[in-house]
């Protein structure tokens, strides 16, 4: 099974960069979109509604921003579009779909890069998700959140991490969480394990020459629940063509969907 997460940062945009062309002839299973800047009623060629997925969306209530997609090969048995949050859910940054006993979610944590007010609305959410995430760990079903979570872990996945310690996606606040997730309660990297090579980026800044000397972020994950560690067979960041600021992050599982 591949599934695949992108940060498209504009779906109309990644759709006039071939985004859709290259989701075809990948073939992947789910794919999940964070950030697709558009309203449904926005979306009105058949580009943005392949025949050969079952599509949803789930955007945000300020026209432009924010916004989360999935497209599944198969019909789930079950879609939400909401974690029971208003203020998260007005931001379109969550969306599930449910397969049997395996859920697959496409998440968008905000980034507290433009003010202090971010920064503290994304550890409030933090604060909520975590316990969230404890229980899905417990429920016995197998889970599969992607999505750009807006937090480099280590000192591994971020190029210039003494430069920025300080800045928000870095912030040892954050990266602790991150220990907590995985080290603690259970929950995978799915990347990381297949895959401890440095300098493996998902996301690079416009500004300065980022993506030319590879001065990037792993901030977009597969975080998988405990029970899905051993079905991870590969993973690689696809950086042949540019939908996107970030790169597409696709994961193969060696998962059975009844």
């Amino acid at each position: 099974m591949k599934i695949v997460s992108l940060n498209i940062n504009g779906i109309r945009a990644g759709e006039r960069k071939g985004f859709f062309n290259w989701m075809k002839e990948l073939d992947a299973d789910v794919l999940c979109l964070q950030e697709i800047k558009a309203q449904e009623d926005q979306l009105t060629t058949d580009a943005f509604w392949p025949s050969n997925y079952h599509c949803f969306y789930h955007p945000a209530e300020k026209k432009g921003y924010s916004g989360v997609a999935l497209f599944s090969k198969q019909k789930p048995d079950l879609v939400s579009k909401a974690i029971g949050w208003q203020d998260f859910d007005s931001e379109g940054r969550f969306i599930e779909a449910v397969f049997g006993d395996l859920s697959v979610s496409s998440i968008y944590m905000p980034s507290g890069s433009s003010k202090e007010e971010r920064q503290a609305f994304k550890y409030d959410l933090m604060d909520r998700l975590m316990p969230v995430l404890l229980e899905k760990q417990k429920d016995g079903n197998k889970h599969i959140i992607c999505g750009d979570w807006n937090i480099a872990h280590k000192k591994i996945d971020i190029k210039n991490w003494r430069g920025n310690q300080k800045n928000s996606g870095f912030l040892p606040e954050e990266r602790a969480w991150m220990d907590k997730l995985f080290a603690d309660e259970g929950w995978g990297d799915a990347f990381r394990l297949v895959n401890q090579d440095p300098e493996q980026y998902t996301w690079w800044s416009n500004r300065g020459q980022a993506w030319a000397n590879n001065t990037g972020w792993r901030i977009d994950y597969h975080v998988i629940s405990d029970n899905l560690k051993a079905s991870v067979t590969g993973a690689s960041i696809y950086k042949e063509e540019r939908f996107s600021d970030h790169a597409p992050l696709i994961i193969d599982y060696d998962i059975n969907v009844d």
